[in-house]
């Protein structure tokens, strides 16, 4: 791989970086092609997009963000056979993972990316599987902020069948 080459790599990596807020690292190394190929399609199928990238190229595309991005805490899982995982959706990959795994033994989970945050370790992929996408926080924050006005408006209501009722008996009474 010549020098411009690499160039491409890294400027091909640090358009993904920037347009994605999730990434896994994974290791795949001892799978056979056939494998590889069919993880390629099941993470293909879910919208999640596998690059097997040089370590050092990745590092250098990282180190081109301002610090705040936390980058520098996966430089460490950057070594050995490495693939990365790019997602729109947080805990899709991880369950990839879990899917694909339930017949093979790889990949492994190196560590995700998740937001700034980094998760180190297979032993991360459970807690990984069960992160809630920003779609469905969002769903539970406006059920959260629905469920008091629903109260009141059910509470009216009942309320004012309640008061509808005792007006009439009272008047059914006095006449």
């Amino acid at each position: 791989m010549n020098k411009a080459d690499k160039a491409a790599v890294v400027e091909s990596l640090k358009e993904k970086l920037d347009t994605t807020s999730f990434f896994y690292i994974t290791d795949a190394s001892t799978l056979s092609v056939e494998k590889v190929n069919q993880f390629r399609r099941m993470c293909f199928d879910k919208g999640i997009e596998m690059k097997v990238v040089k370590n050092t190229l990745a590092i250098k595309a990282m180190e081109s963000f301002p610090e705040e991005k936390g980058y520098a805490a996966v430089y460490d899982l950057l070594k050995g056979h490495t693939a990365l995982l790019f997602t729109t959706n947080a805990n899709s990959p991880a369950k990839v993972l879990k899917e694909f795994r339930k017949t093979n033994e790889r990949p492994l989970l190196k560590g995700a990316y998740i937001d700034t945050d980094v998760f180190v370790g297979d032993d991360q992929l459970d807690a990984l599987t069960t992160l809630k996408s920003k779609e469905d926080l969002i769903g539970e924050v406006i059920g959260l902020l629905q469920s008091p006005a629903k109260n009141v408006v059910s509470a009216l209501k009942s309320g004012g069948t309640t008061i509808a009722g005792l007006v009439k008996t009272l008047q059914e009474r006095s006449a």
